[in-house]
């Protein structure tokens, strides 16, 4: 039993730091109606970013955090560019930055697919030193002065991180660049007539996305200890599965404010399943199998339920007559 909680704890820890990039998603599928797949890059480009800075540069990992997040906002204005200044379908320019991330996540890897944290101090991590030939585990200054586990330190870490988040997203999206922005995705040609640049809307919403998505890989790759090329890999997958979730939990609260928080929530749902999954012995190669299937089933099941609705009313209305 205590080996599952463990593995509950752990995975609801990942879900809160996941959220965050499932914000970003959050931002470019729900608000502007495009699937944007830079997300993938991004996400392996902030965690590669934040580990490079931290191992070569000897950088505090509060300040490596804020160099990922700022460039995944550089990931998300390529992908922008792309897409508002060259006319190329949103999608296209998403898959275009995303190939072209991975070389780039190599390079600032010095060529190394995996940069390990295990002897670096970071915001959330254990730090793991030799004693000799014995190995010893020493708690980070947060974690022994809060007196909590790894995974217990990435779950109040990422729960501030995410209410400050939800918080500044609030309060930027009740500006008036804000709802231009919002409005951009409800009716583009009725906000380009009142005299708003849907270009540069669109370009600040994927800077925005990508910067979250940015700052989540980092948070993860200092949480896991360790920075791959392909950690963002289904990265998107996830995100559409978790801001689905959401929205089946918290669909029925219609302030701005629960909507935004339904994506974090829904990144934790989504975690908890898997790891309750992997806890039943499931392989874990088929993780990404279930992550489609869920994706699939969140869509299709609202789909399907309202289509039996409207073929019960119309029913109903025939034998009236």
């Amino acid at each position: 039993m205590s080996g599952l909680f463990t593995a509950l704890l752990g995975a609801a820890a990942q879900g809160v730091l996941w959220g965050i990039m499932v914000l970003g998603v959050y931002i470019t599928y729900k608000l502007l109606d495009i699937a944007d797949l830079t997300v993938d890059g991004s996400f392996a480009l902030g965690g590669c970013v934040c580990a490079v800075m931290i191992l070569n540069f000897h950088m505090d990992p509060v300040a490596a955090i804020v160099v990922s997040a700022f460039a995944g906002v550089l990931a998300g204005a390529v992908t922008g560019l792309l897409h508002t200044l060259f006319e190329i379908p949103a999608i296209l320019a998403g898959i275009l930055t995303q190939i072209g991330l991975w070389s780039i996540n190599l390079r600032i890897m010095g060529g190394k697919s995996n940069n390990p944290l295990l002897q670096e101090e970071t915001l959330i991590s254990r730090l793991v030193g030799r004693t000799g030939t014995k190995t010893v585990e020493t708690a980070s200054p947060l974690v022994q002065k809060l007196g909590l586990t790894q995974s217990q330190a990435s779950l109040v870490i990422g729960i501030i991180i995410a209410i400050l988040v939800v918080a500044a997203l609030y309060w930027f999206f009740g500006t008036e660049i804000g709802s231009a922005l919002r409005a951009t995705g409800n009716n583009e040609n009725m906000i380009r007539a009142l005299g708003v640049n849907t270009k540069m809307t669109k370009l600040l919403a994927l800077m925005l996305s990508n910067g979250l998505v940015g700052l989540s890989g980092a948070l993860v790759c200092q949480s896991q200890k360790y920075a791959d090329v392909g950690m963002g890999t289904g990265a998107i997958v996830i995100g559409l599965a978790a801001i689905v979730i959401g929205e089946v939990l918290l669909g029925r609260f219609r302030h701005f404010a629960w909507k935004l928080s339904s994506a974090v929530i829904g990144s934790v749902v989504y975690f908890l399943i898997r790891a309750i999954v992997l806890q039943m012995g499931m392989d874990p190669n088929d993780m990404k199998l279930l992550s489609a299937i869920i994706v699939a089933l969140a869509l299709c099941i609202p789909v399907a339920v309202n289509k039996w609705k409207m073929r019960q009313a119309y029913s109903e209305e025939g034998g009236e007559e």
